[in-house]
């Protein structure tokens, strides 16, 4: 049984190799129609970035750097620019979470209906990043929220500390 990003990475590759057919067919899945609207294409790298993330599943948080490694590694020709690119585009798109490290570094994850509240535990120094829920943390967020009268959207917290390997 398949999940929905399993899905909709399916659809999205279907669509790819019919739109390959035709340099004029136009993409039906979502990312695809989104992209279309926009006046961009799906393109092979942008497939493969997403494609990456689909394999490696939620609760992982690569950095542009390792994606760039991971897609050279598998033989992608992909330049990091382009890296770059396809992940501010997929953020916006909702289809990644961008993790901003205060060390100035960037960290991506798919976004996840199973955890779609979870916090992370962030090492300051090899940026090694860690998931975990917890329902006081959520609470609170709730709490602030409504007492300021906002409307909460999410809720997370980014703990920064030094992981065991960097102590």
């Amino acid at each position: 049984m398949f999940n929905s990003h399993q899905r909709l990475l399916l659809r999205i590759a279907e669509s790819l190799l019919l739109s390959l057919s035709s340099q004029y067919n136009i993409i039906s899945s979502p990312l695809g129609e989104d992209l279309h609207k926009d006046g961009k294409r799906l393109t092979p790298q942008r497939l493969k970035v997403l494609n990456l993330f689909e394999n490696i599943g939620s609760g992982n948080h690569l950095s542009a750097e390792e994606i760039h490694e991971k897609l050279v590694k598998s033989s992608s020709k992909v330049s990091l620019a382009t890296i770059y690119r396809t992940l501010r585009l997929l953020v916006q798109m909702g289809f990644l979470h961008e993790l901003e490290l205060s060390e100035g570094g960037h960290r991506y994850e798919l976004l996840s209906n199973e955890t779609p509240d979870h916090h992370h535990l962030i090492c300051i120094r090899c940026g090694r990043t860690e998931e975990f829920e917890n329902d006081q943390v959520l609470e609170a967020g709730k709490v602030a929220a409504r007492v300021n009268g906002f409307k909460l959207i999410e809720s997370s917290l980014n703990v920064r500390a030094i992981c065991p390997n960097c102590i």
